[in-house]
């Protein structure tokens, strides 16, 4: 199949509800509409992941954009995907950085280059994968393997919002306030309300922050003076990157959480679609390199494919690639609006630790829940090692040190739980 050669199906399927296959397209209206939702479902955490690291959003969700239509075109338009900030990034980045939850962060060069180093370690991964396939990966890195490391990156953070965003006894109330808010819209709502359970429950705090510190003169009062000045077009702040040994050895690692995301992401496509997508696999992973070296380059995060763009398309049955040609652009246009800019940096600190709370703890369970789904067996000495070890090394910050290099927490859990596991699984 060419390139941006789609198969169009009747408006009248999607009415009935069918399946449209990812080499298939509803009508361009109905496209565009569809796109739109995509982008809805990727904002709130592609969002927030650059907040938390103290990056750009506007520049974030522009290189989101430029990063989707990367992949698009790596993969041959094959494999249906919004590539948005990558949460696996943000407890090296910050460790890496030393940032200190507010503003931008001031060292972002340093971040930048660990992240493009990461990048092109990802893309080798994707070009051996071309070549061996993808057997190796997932006897490297089996489920008990890949579910403590994701929880490291969880709990790795658990000390970030609340030591970092609350000043004061107000602040702490004001972060569970926010917490109890995303919890009850994720419980008591429905749809696509629901779905934005993060980008909801802080506008709801938020809201509740505006009323006890604006109109009952508890706490720091909420600034909107800079959202009103804003222009509503203008460039996002690019920035260069800093190459710095240290911070690379730390943030490199990553790139096997990119792996592990993005092999569930294709075998989720799989199982919904049908068709079989790991022909793709080593595509996708270079698509998904290339794109998060060109967005740190810019001064943009780290990208991923996106979980929150597979429960769109499982909600729907829409599995269509030219949904992610439409969302990357329109992304690309959201990139160029300071008054965008302005309303993300007017969210409260508090309300942020909040959020920062559900998201972190979040992450944590995702990593538990790849055992549970892969029925992971902890009857057995060497799943039960292998984690518990694990889940200590990343939570206490477990450093070492190799001359005039430190590789931090998450590095450590992620390169121990592989080395570990490859220890213990030799045949007795």
């Amino acid at each position: 199949m060419p390139l941006f050669n789609w198969t169009v199906k009747s408006a009248s399927v999607l009415q009935q509800g069918g399946v449209i296959a990812p080499d298939e397209r509803l009508p361009w209206p109905q496209t565009a509409v569809m796109g739109m939702q995509h982008v809805i479902a990727m904002f709130g955490a592609t969002v927030l992941a650059p907040i938390l690291m103290g990056f750009d959003p506007n520049l974030a969700i522009l290189m989101s954009g430029i990063g989707t239509l990367i992949f698009f075109v790596v993969t041959g338009g094959k494999v249906p995907s919004y590539l948005g900030s990558s949460f696996a990034f943000i407890g090296v980045v910050i460790a890496a950085t030393g940032y200190a939850g507010k503003g931008l962060n001031p060292n972002i060069g340093v971040a930048l280059g660990g992240i493009i180093a990461c990048g092109a370690a990802y893309t080798a991964i994707g070009l051996l994968v071309q070549v061996v396939g993808t057997n190796w990966i997932e006897k490297l890195m089996p489920p008990v393997v890949t579910g403590a490391v994701v929880a490291v990156i969880g709990l790795n953070l658990a000390s970030v919002p609340i030591k970092n965003m609350a000043a004061s006894n107000f602040d702490s109330w004001m972060q569970a306030v926010t917490f109890v808010c995303v919890a009850l819209v994720a419980v008591f709502t429905r749809g696509m309300v629901q779905r934005l359970l993060i980008l909801v429950g802080l506008i709801v705090a938020t809201a509740v922050y505006a009323v006890l510190t604006n109109g009952l003169g508890l706490g720091k009062a909420l600034d909107v003076s800079t959202l009103l000045n804003a222009a509503w077009i203008g460039a996002p702040g690019f920035a260069a990157p800093v190459f710095e040994p240290k911070a690379m050895l730390m943030i490199v690692p990553v790139a096997i959480i990119l792996v592990a995301e993005n092999l569930g992401h294709l075998k989720a496509v799989s199982a919904m679609t049908g068709k079989n997508m790991d022909p793709y696999m080593g595509r996708a992973f270079i698509g998904d390199g290339i794109a998060t070296m060109v967005s740190a380059s810019a001064g943009g995060t780290g990208v991923t494919t996106y979980a929150e763009n597979i429960g769109v398309m499982a909600a729907t049955k829409i599995y269509s690639t030219a949904l992610f040609l439409v969302a990357a652009l329109l992304a690309v246009v959201l990139g160029f609006s300071p008054k965008f800019g302005a309303i993300i940096a007017a969210i409260p600190l508090p309300v942020m630790g909040g959020v920062s709370i559900v998201v972190f703890g979040l992450i944590a369970v995702a990593g538990a829940r790849i055992w549970v789904q892969n029925k992971v067996d902890f009857a057995d000495n060497k799943n039960l090692l292998v984690a518990a070890i694990t889940l200590i090394l990343g939570t206490g910050d477990f450093t070492l040190k190799f001359g005039g290099f430190a590789l931090g927490g998450i590095g450590t859990a992620t390169f121990g739980a592989i080395f570990l596991y490859a220890l213990l699984n030799r045949k007795r």
